[in-house]
C-alpha cells in the first residue's frame, strides 16, 4: 500500500511540494511589501517607553546602593524614580506614555506618587539601629 492511494501525504514526499514550505516562503514574502513611505518602528515606541527604561536603570541603581550598606540613599532614589514616574504619567498624553500607563491615569498617578512618598518618609523615619 501506497500512501498516494490512501489519500495520505507524508512531508517531503517526491513528486508534490510541501505545504507549509510553500506557505512560510508566502508569509515571508508578504513582510517584504512595505509600503515605502511607511516608517520602521523605532523601540521604545513612545517617550513614555524611553522614560520607562530610564527609570528602571535608575531603580536598578537604586537596588544596587541599598546592597551596598546605604540603604536610605537607595530607598530615598527609588522613591524619587516613583515620584518622577507619577508626573511624567501626569503630563503625557495617553498616546505617548507607553509603559507608564497602565490603569486610569489619576489612578497611576496617586499610587506612583503615593508609595514614592511612603518610602522617602519611612526611609526618613526609621531610627538607626546600634551596631
Amino acid at each position: 500500500m501506497s500512501t498516494e492511494s490512501e489519500g495520505l501525504r507524508q512531508p517531503g514526499d517526491p513528486g508534490e511540494p510541501d505545504e507549509a514550505l510553500s506557505s512560510a516562503a508566502a508569509l515571508s514574502d508578504a513582510g517584504d511589501d512595505q509600503p515605502p513611505d511607511e516608517e520602521p518602528r523605532r523601540y521604545p515606541s513612545t517617550i513614555g517607553g524611553a522614560f520607562y527604561i530610564a527609570i528602571l536603570v535608575v531603580a536598578t541603581l537604586a537596588v544596587a546602593v541599598v546592597m551596598a550598606h546605604e540603604w536610605r540613599w537607595g530607598v530615598r532614589i527609588l522613591a524619587g524614580c516613583l515620584g518622577t514616574a507619577g508626573l511624567l504619567r501626569l503630563v503625557l498624553p495617553q498616546r505617548d506614555a507607553g509603559m507608564l500607563a497602565v490603569r486610569h491615569r489619576l489612578i497611576d498617578v496617586a499610587l506612583l506618587v503615593g508609595v514614592g512618598a511612603a518610602l522617602y518618609w519611612l526611609a526618613g523615619s526609621i531610627p538607626d539601629q546600634p551596631g
